[in-house]
């Protein structure tokens, strides 16, 4: 199978590059940037792409690649931090600018190769400090923008290109097609990266581990889909676990027993620690250390569990790409945004090895694999929901007021989203409630009620983006309904913040 790598020099954005790869069917895996040239051999890779990065290249302490690598003769792609790298290597002179960032206006210069098919201009996506002052020698100028006059750089002879934008983000226009160009002309790879294969690499991988393994599942997609992957390869040496831990959408607990045991055979159990959960949460304000204790609980009851019934050497988690590179535990130097409950970070008192049969994968891919291993569609095509609940959606001390407005808040945005035929289109829909309260009128009276946050959501994988506009009349239903039927609301907002620079979750 054809292989392109990416070295990862901290951008947020690194792992999207694999998944805009991925989309046309090439294999694209992340490497950390000081991978030693012996190891980046063993990948035998077709192409190589330096990604971008918060460093500048002029610092005594800026990342940079085995001087080797730039003589394995491979086409090399450099993208912002990555671009910068080349003009250095190469000769050039990379200076600090005025820092730019959002969308810009690309002129191109030459659309041979890379640029190919582009057009005469597209609006591309900026986040940089530094610029290139001067191109190496036997480089041209590809593409320019008002603010940086060499965007885009090439030596066709050596097959090495810079850009100085981000083609992996949606707001980059013909993004994925600069990268096809690259992929497919340049380095000339096959297309031949499938879901179906993937399934018999993980199940052929999985068949061969010892022991039996725990799986928490939560009635989402990542966890059922992790689950069934590993049923397959090692039948009833898996045992499934659901943890009703009181943060779930209205009612979940119900459908998700009858779900499981309807559709799937293997071994499941319920747990219910709803007062566990709620009793640790009780006073606790700050985002973080909620994620930590819900994560903390998650892994006592798994625990307790284990000690019961089994022996067990393995827990199973639905861990994906988006997860890892969020939580910093990336290969490359990324900052943390945020931590996640299911991925790594096992305290030593755990006597469980972890097993994550889809963290190299990004959720549509989790989605094409559950339709080929016939998950139901209601399942499979139901919005992604945080793992730690609506601790998350939940801004400030979780209370049952507060959660009870998150329940039945979120089921009528939902609700309504399905009246309108939107619900498959949008990524992710719910509604958030804080601590800010707000005056309104019901009847002849005045009350003073909580604030409803709705955020709907467009995106290919979570790694970006954008609020969905919809439609003045929906939202309006939306509205009338949260407060007409939950006492304690009175006013309702809709959130308009993208991601980046917003997160699609409020914590």
């Amino acid at each position: 199978m054809d292989k392109i790598v990416v070295l990862d020099f901290g951008s947020q954005y690194s792992h999207l590059i694999c998944r805009r790869i991925r989309e046309f069917s090439v294999y694209a895996e992340l490497v950390p940037f000081d991978i030693s040239y012996e190891e980046l051999q063993k990948h035998n890779p077709k192409g190589i792409i330096f990604s971008g990065g918060p460093s500048s290249v002029y610092n005594s302490d800026a990342p940079v690649p085995e001087n080797k690598i730039f003589e394995m003769n491979l086409p090399l792609l450099g993208i912002c931090y990555g671009h910068q790298l080349i003009v250095n290597k190469y000769g050039g002179k990379v200076k600090r600018a005025n820092k730019e960032y959002g969308s810009s206006l690309l002129t191109i210069d030459n659309d041979k190769d890379l640029l190919s098919g582009v057009g005469e201009s597209v609006r591309a996506w900026m986040s940089h400090g530094d610029e290139a002052e001067e191109i190496p020698p036997g480089f041209q100028i590809i593409g320019h923008t008002e603010s940086a006059k060499a965007a885009a750089i090439a030596s066709h002879e050596k097959s090495v290109y810079g850009i100085q934008f981000h083609p992996e983000v949606v707001h980059t226009e013909q993004g994925t097609e600069i990268l096809k160009n690259f992929v497919l002309k340049v380095c000339g790879a096959k297309q031949d990266w499938t879901m179906e294969g993937f399934i018999d690499s993980a199940v052929e991988k999985i068949s061969k581990i010892d022991g039996n393994v725990l799986c928490g599942v939560s009635g989402g997609i990542d966890s059922t889909v992790a689950a069934l992957l590993i049923h397959k390869a090692i039948g009833d040496r898996l045992k499934c676990v659901f943890v009703n831990n009181g943060l779930l959408r209205l009612n979940e607990e119900t459908e998700i027993e009858t779900m499981f045991k309807e559709n799937f055979n293997v071994n499941f159990t319920s747990i219910n620690a709803v007062d566990k959960f709620l009793g640790k949460l009780k006073g606790v304000e700050d985002p973080e250390k909620k994620r930590m204790i819900v994560g903390e609980e998650f892994i006592n009851v798994f625990t307790e569990f284990a000690e019961k019934n089994g022996p067990f050497k393995w827990l199973a988690q639905g861990t994906l790409y988006p997860d890892v590179i969020e939580s910093g535990v990336s290969k490359g130097p990324a900052d943390v945004i945020k931590s996640h409950h299911n991925v790594g970070g096992l305290p030593d008192w755990l006597n469980l090895e972890i097993l994550e049969p889809l963290r190299e994968l990004y959720k549509d891919e989790v989605r094409m694999i559950a339709k080929i291993l016939k998950v139901p569609e209601k399942l499979f095509m139901r919005h992604p929901f945080p793992g730690p609940g609506l601790a998350v959606r939940i801004i400030g001390e979780v209370t049952p007021t507060k959660l009870q407005i998150a329940k039945v808040a979120s089921k009528i945005v939902e609700d309504e989203l399905v009246e309108a035929g939107l619900y498959g289109k949008v990524w992710q829909a719910y509604a958030a409630v804080g601590d800010d309260r707000a005056v309104g009128v019901v009847g002849d009276e005045r009350r003073y009620g909580n604030i409803v946050m709705i955020r709907v959501v467009d995106s290919i994988d979570a790694m970006t983006a954008d609020w969905t506009r919809l439609p003045h009349g929906i939202l309006e239903k939306m509205s009338n309904r949260i407060t007409n039927e939950i006492e304690d609301v009175t006013w309702v907002t809709y959130t308009i913040s993208s991601k980046p620079p917003a997160t699609i979750e409020p914590q």
